[in-house]
């Protein structure tokens, strides 16, 4: 996260009313409702997960057992559960 100058962003009448709040402080203003992106979507590390987790089901499903699994993909046994099952915790 960057952090910006107000003065350098906001006009001047808004500078004015959020330094009557709050001058000299951090304030973090959040994304609008809607507009914020699915963690990963930005770097495509998600899509990245996805196929890697595709292909370890295609493994598993062949005959590969999950401490081979947890050996080649460097996961815990209880994370490939998870991968394989859909569960979270």
């Amino acid at each position: 996260m960057t952090y910006l100058n107000g003065k350098e962003i906001l006009p001047r009448e808004l500078l004015l009313q959020v330094q009557d709040y709050c001058a000299g402080g951090l304030v973090y203003i959040p994304q609008r409702e809607g507009s914020r992106q699915v963690w990963g979507d930005g770097t495509g590390i998600r899509k990245e997960l996805d196929r890697r987790n595709q292909v370890i089901r295609e493994k598993k499903k062949n005959g590969k057992t999950l401490h081979e699994l947890a050996e080649e993909y460097h996961l815990s046994v209880n994370s490939l559960r998870k991968i394989l099952y859909g569960g979270k915790g």
